[in-house]
């Protein structure tokens, strides 16, 4: 099997154990993220209901950062960006769903950013 491959299978594997194990209720949503080569979104999700709540990339033109979109220091942006957003909705509480990603680097600089923003998990 090719590396690249067999790379691309052990994350679709980790991010399926994940999603069995981490549920977005309403009093509780899923807070879910992706992590590109270039860029990082973000969304709060009750999956009770199937509804987005709130979101936040690194592509949204109140949340870009001159450079690259790829960054720690735009992942710490779009999790403050979430945040605030998800606060406007009634959101306090929510469940992380790291995606499948290492707790490491632009996903933890993330996760970093939305709890100093008030986020609570």
């Amino acid at each position: 099997m090719n590396k690249n491959k067999a790379k691309t299978v052990r994350h679709k594997r980790r991010r399926i154990g994940i999603r069995k194990r981490v549920i977005g209720t309403p009093e509780r949503p899923r807070l879910a993220i992706y992590r590109s080569l270039n860029h990082i979104y973000a969304q709060v999700i009750d999956d009770m209901a199937g509804v987005t709540l709130a979101s936040a990339s690194s592509r949204d033109k109140g949340v870009k950062i001159e450079g690259s979109g790829g960054n720690v220091a735009t992942a710490k942006a779009v999790g403050s960006a979430l945040a605030e957003r998800a606060q406007k909705v009634g959101v306090e509480a929510v469940v992380f769903d790291r995606g499948g990603f290492k707790f490491h680097g632009r996903v933890k600089a993330f996760a970093d950013a939305a709890r100093e923003s008030g986020l609570k998990f």
